[in-house]
């Protein structure tokens, strides 16, 4: 019988339970857990602090999931050495556990600069986990000043958490502007103005050159006085175990489209995994939960002697702060289609024949049909992109395609 083992309990490893499943009803499963939690939807934590859920329902798959699945999880345990010749994880209580087939999907971990005088911070966190939420909750009080190093999706999501439970929120970036890996210089500052109307302070094209206990002293020379730090610098893919295994790493572990990386019989997917951005033609991380699960699900049917490829994997993102709600995908170049006003922007990128990609602030749109086109390379010679331009709607589409992809709908 085949013995699977799955490093992570994370969203690309619930795709990789569920690929095994589809393939090999009766070979056995390991997850080896870090946490002490059943798979959830990390990106709810910041909802969690805003009150506007609660553990109990964070769960990404049932409280059956591991149970219907036949799966067994090690909770708490960490993988610290891949032994490839004999086919086998060590833990970090010195067990091995042996493996027929094995997937990496160990995700990242936060980056965290060495600042001067970091130590001498007693309250300070990151924002990741489910943990790390309950941790930085506890510290807080309605009389709270908190300094967010980091004006990205994580930083500005603990930002908009936090922003009701205390007194002032001031968010720091070296970058010049929010979202800085997302958004341009306009799209960002109009997210900049709205996260403002909020009450959120930034300092940007700035950061922390040392810390003194509660006090940041920033590389302009400002002097910012803080009571909780929250350090949202970037994150690293876990590549340790593979990289260690003398296996290809790169940002992340190196994988193909089937999931596959360098070491026999190894698999990797989700945060920790380096994959081909089809929008750009290059091999680089993606951390995105739906590129997790595709990759996960790839990987497990692979692992249980199917036939499956992940090949259509682009960048994308689905965020809002406050109720402006932000939506993108793709390569950013090529031919630009805009519409604005002062409070939306709707840029749809071409070249060619194809959609690259969008951006879309403040619209009421079905951006999943813009992110099939630009997945599906759908020529827009095929489409009335005319009509495209001004609506995301399944019309645009022969009566053929729409019976095929969209169920008829319109």
């Amino acid at each position: 019988m085949n013995r699977y083992v799955i490093v992570g309990n994370g969203v690309a490893a619930a795709g990789c339970i569920e690929g095994i499943r589809s393939a090999d009803p009766d070979g056995g499963i390991t997850v080896i857990s870090g946490e002490d939690r059943a798979v959830y939807c990390r990106p709810l934590i910041s909802y969690y602090l805003e009150g506007k859920t609660e553990p109990g329902r964070m769960g990404y798959r049932s409280a059956s999931f591991y149970d219907d699945m036949r799966a067994e999880v090690l909770y708490g345990r960490k993988a610290v050495r891949l032994r490839p010749e004999t086919r086998e994880i060590e833990l970090d209580d010195g067990q091995s556990v042996p493996y027929t087939r094995l997937c990496v999907a160990a995700g990242s971990s936060p980056f965290v600069p060495p600042f001067e005088g970091l130590d001498s911070v007693e309250n300070r966190f990151s924002f990741m986990t489910m943990d790390d939420a309950l941790a930085l909750e506890r510290a807080l009080s309605p009389q709270s000043r908190v300094l967010i190093v980091g004006a990205g999706l994580i930083g500005l999501k603990c930002a908009e958490g936090i922003a009701h439970r205390v007194a002032d929120v001031t968010v720091c970036d070296l970058a010049d502007r929010v979202l800085s890996s997302i958004l341009d210089a306009e799209c960002a500052a109009m997210m900049q103005k709205h996260l403002e109307r909020h009450g959120i302070r930034f300092c940007l094209g700035d950061s922390a050159a040392r810390f003194n206990g509660g006090v940041a002293y920033m590389k302009s020379g400002a002097v910012i006085s803080f009571d909780v730090l929250v350090l949202a610098v970037g994150v690293r893919a876990n590549t340790a175990l593979i990289r260690d295994a003398g296996g290809e790493v790169g940002r992340g572990i190196v994988v193909d489209d089937r999931m596959l990386t360098s070491v026999p019989g190894v698999f990797a997917a989700g945060d920790c995994a380096e994959g081909t951005d089809i929008s750009i033609g290059q091999k680089r991380v993606l951390a995105i939960l739906p590129n997790a699960y595709m990759q996960g699900y790839t990987a497990g049917v692979n692992m249980a002697g199917g036939s499956a490829v992940f090949d259509q994997a682009i960048p994308m993102n689905s965020i809002g702060f406050f109720g402006l709600h932000a939506m993108t995908a793709g390569a950013y170049d090529g031919e630009m289609y805009e519409e604005k006003t002062e409070r939306s922007l709707k840029r749809l990128f071409t070249d060619g024949d194809l959609l690259k990609g969008f951006i879309l602030i403040g619209c009421d749109e079905r951006a999943g049909i813009y992110t099939s086109m630009i997945r599906n390379r759908t020529p827009l010679s095929s489409v009335n992109f005319d009509l495209l331009k001004k609506r995301a709607t399944t019309a645009a589409f022969s009566a053929a395609v729409r019976k095929q992809d969209f169920g008829g709908a319109v």
